[in-house]
């Protein structure tokens, strides 16, 4: 369900763009010639517009930061109001507006498609980071888990591709597609000692899901990647972080955790001209964890403790 939004911005005027054609109607290109200089403006996001899912709060805050300091307009959603978060350090940073929805209602998706649309005649960058984990000891683990995590960390995820795809395409064009950036996790291809079964596999899916999508969108002007971080301090790692001590960080081969410029640097990559070449790619944000090491953290005092990124946070799994 959503409601109305009193720190939703009136949307800034724009310039009417000129009629593109669907990239898998353009004749081959030829890589251009001469490309944005090598400096800092290859990494400026200014002019573009981002949504970022579930960016009050946790890394999708991070990731809503990264953009608006490297110069993009950007709307974040969350379940909660705008004040129960990072929204008003967020606008203090630039241009950022405030969608409250629930993105697992089977509205929702539909609900930001039609508000983003009121207001906005083209998306540059589509952040899916909204999601939720589960953990519990694998004989206690409830079917109605997979259902919620599979959900909102694979399903809504793909839907909101679907619907914002339109404005996804108005903003592409030749030499600059828009792009998709989907938040993954270690999890998803790497085998931790954690009870986080549906959250593994969904991230895992989520991994293929960028690929199958890159392959279909990228004839369309649109890329998608995606960034599997590793554990960050946020409320959904908190619980494995305070029961495991300091083993997560001295499993690491780097001996620390990802911190929020770990995770800007991999999105501002992928969403600037310096990843306009970068098509389904999942980049690991993990300090080395996927190497190995992630199955060497020793998980047994933290049982039933989900580890994952994103705005949403369960462990009603513990009791």
């Amino acid at each position: 369900m959503t409601t109305p939004d009193p720190h939703t911005p009136p949307p800034s005027p724009r310039q009417p763009q000129a009629e593109q054609r669907p990239a898998a109607q353009r004749p081959a290109q030829q890589p251009p010639d001469e490309g944005p200089r090598l400096g800092p403006e290859l990494f400026s996001l200014a002019g573009r517009t981002a949504l970022v899912t579930g960016g009050n709060r946790g890394v999708g805050a991070m990731c809503a930061a990264a953009l608006l300091d490297f110069g993009a307009e950007v709307v974040i959603t969350s379940r909660r109001p705008a004040t129960d978060g990072a929204w008003a350090d967020l606008a203090g940073r630039g241009p950022c507006e405030h969608l409250q929805v629930d993105l697992a209602d089977p509205s929702g998706v539909t609900t930001v498609r039609d508000r983003l649309a009121a207001t906005h005649d083209h998306l540059d960058i589509l952040v899916n980071n909204a999601g939720v984990t589960w953990g519990a000891p694998f004989e206690e683990y409830p079917a109605h888990a997979w259902t919620k995590v599979l959900n909102l960390d694979v399903a809504v995820p793909f839907r909101m591709v679907q619907a914002l795809l339109p404005l996804l395409e108005r903003a592409a064009t030749d030499g600059r597609p828009a792009r998709v950036v989907n938040l993954g996790s270690v999890d998803g291809h790497a085998v931790g000692n954690f009870d986080n079964f549906a959250y593994a596999a969904a991230k895992a899916g989520l991994h293929q899901l960028t690929r199958v999508l890159a392959h279909r969108l990228g004839p369309r002007g649109v890329t998608v990647n995606a960034v599997a971080p590793g554990p960050l301090h946020t409320k959904m790692t908190d619980g494995l972080l305070q029961s495991t001590g300091d083993a997560v960080p001295r499993a690491n081969p780097l001996g620390r955790l990802a911190g929020p410029a770990d995770v800007a640097g991999a999105l501002v990559f992928l969403t600037s001209d310096a990843g306009s070449y970068v098509n389904g790619a999942v980049v690991p944000v993990d300090g080395g964890f996927s190497l190995g090491s992630w199955s060497a953290v020793d998980a047994t005092a933290g049982a039933g403790v989900g580890v994952g990124v994103g705005e949403e946070a369960i462990e009603e799994g513990r009791g």
